[in-house]
């Protein structure tokens, strides 16, 4: 204890600081321990509320997810056989086609003729040389310390858009220039000229021992529907708006159908029911009630707490009027456990997808006789009744920083009863310290006269 006094109760043997510490330990009892038990409640409801506000979030999160309108616009392109794979982008038309690959795109691919070595001279004297590919002219200066080597990465400097240029050895002295097209297709045609006439060989000129084409550039050849199509690319954005095509096989026919993305919907809608059951249950548990304080939850007699739980179930059954969520597969059991039935949801996206669309999301819903009528969804308005709670300043926002408020407070009380305590029994201390000199010295003063009387007595006899 701060202002403790080693030798107290060395004159009286009774204020001692024991004693002293007993008595502090009372009044920590009843002044600092409830304030202890106060704080750590306190904190544990903050903790507590802390996991229901994610609990709560993700459910929003879940309900916002199936709210989205893009969601019914995703596309899956499924592809039967090896000869093309397709990607589709959103609000592309569901559709079937097939696709036979009859050739695919190649790049044109010239060689060089033979080099000794990579760092051989191609010229005797400064000049230029004209690449002209595809139709673009490309300007490729070179002088008489020019390599082959060089050549190369002077080429790909210059006209690195349009080809790669590399230096490979094909065996022990024999090095070729190589020149890939970096488009495919027919137009990709190469040439490469000396314009100053200062090659020191035949080796880059057209001819025997010089340039020669090892590889032509071609179109891809197919038939989309049975109908004879050419691109000069094996990658095609342009055929069927809203789909990427890439031939990969020659020879080879492939079907493709392109639907609505059911199984992202499916996977939404089962993260919806995970995390509603996540939330109902936990806030079930906190709010449980029972004379057993170890089953007793922690906001058992907070009864904003247990009509938030209620409201979150409350909502599935009453939300979407007449089309009831519950025809499109969900089911709730007595305990409060939500299901998902998948067969009952793919009957009815079989029967009308942009119905199910308008119950979810909100929208146009066709009624059998052919009236429509407008809706705003289930989720949309599931997630608007969530915001009152997880929102910036909604319920769970406030009661959080209420909570925060009050443990500041109790920590301060804590605080200031502690000092109070402190201050108490350091005056206590020296008290007992002079108390204790004082009957010291009376102590010393009665030894005195005892001593004096005993030497009387024994002087008398």
């Amino acid at each position: 204890m701060a202002g403790a006094v080693s030798s107290l109760g060395v004159g009286s043997s009774i204020l001692t600081q024991s004693v002293l510490d007993q008595l502090r330990k009372a009044d920590e009892a009843s002044r600092i321990t409830p304030l202890d038990l106060k704080i750590a409640d306190m904190k544990d409801r903050t903790t507590a509320i802390g996991k229901i506000d994610g609990w709560m979030s993700d459910l929003s999160s879940a309900a916002s997810a199936m709210a989205s309108k893009t969601l019914y616009t995703e596309r899956s392109a499924a592809v039967t056989g090896t000869a093309v794979s397709v990607t589709a982008d959103a609000n592309t038309d569901i559709q079937s086609f097939s696709l036979q690959v009859i050739s695919l795109a190649t790049k044109e691919v010239n060689e060089s003729g033979l080099y000794t070595t990579k760092t051989d001279p191609i010229a005797t004297a400064a000049g230029t040389m004209n690449l002209n590919i595809g139709g673009t002219d490309f300007t490729i200066n070179y002088d008489g310390t020019t390599t082959l080597d060089d050549l190369k990465n002077e080429i790909n400097k210059v006209a690195g858009t349009k080809v790669n240029a590399t230096v490979i050895q094909l065996a022990t002295g024999d090095y070729r220039l190589f020149m890939s097209a970096v488009d495919s297709g027919d137009a990709q045609t190469m040439t490469l000229s000396d314009t100053s006439g200062f090659m020191s060989g035949t080796q880059l000129a057209s001819g025997v021992g010089g340039m020669t084409t090892i590889q032509e550039g071609a179109n891809a050849s197919f038939k989309f529907n049975n109908q004879l199509i050419s691109r000069a690319s094996n990658k095609i954005s342009d055929l069927v708006s809203g789909l990427t095509i890439t031939l990969e096989k020659a020879g080879e026919t492939s079907t493709v159908e392109v639907t609505q993305n059911r199984d992202n919907i499916v996977s939404k809608l089962e993260d919806f029911v995970t995390k509603y059951n996540t939330a109902y249950s936990e806030i079930a548990k906190m709010t449980h009630s029972s004379q057993d304080s170890k089953t007793m939850g922690i906001f058992s007699s907070d009864s904003t707490i247990k009509g938030m739980q209620r409201e979150i179930q409350d909502m599935l059954t009453t939300l979407g009027g007449t089309h009831s969520l519950f025809s499109y597969g969900f089911d709730l059991d007595k305990t409060g456990k939500l299901s998902f039935d998948k067969t009952v949801f793919t009957t009815k996206m079989d029967e009308s997808s942009s119905n199910v669309e308008a119950v979810f999301a909100g929208g146009t819903f066709t009624n059998t006789d052919t009236t429509t009528e407008t809706l705003t969804g289930f989720f949309t308005d599931y997630k608007t009744g969530m915001d009152s709670y997880t929102k910036t300043s909604g319920y769970l926002d406030m009661f959080s920083t209420n909570m925060g408020d009050q443990l500041s407070i109790l920590e301060e009380q804590k605080t200031k009863a502690t000092e109070r305590l402190d201050s108490k029994y350091e005056l206590m201390s020296k008290q007992f310290a002079a108390y204790d000199s004082i009957i010291s010295k009376i102590n010393q003063q009665s030894s005195f006269l005892t001593q004096m009387i005993s030497s009387a007595n024994s002087t008398g006899n």
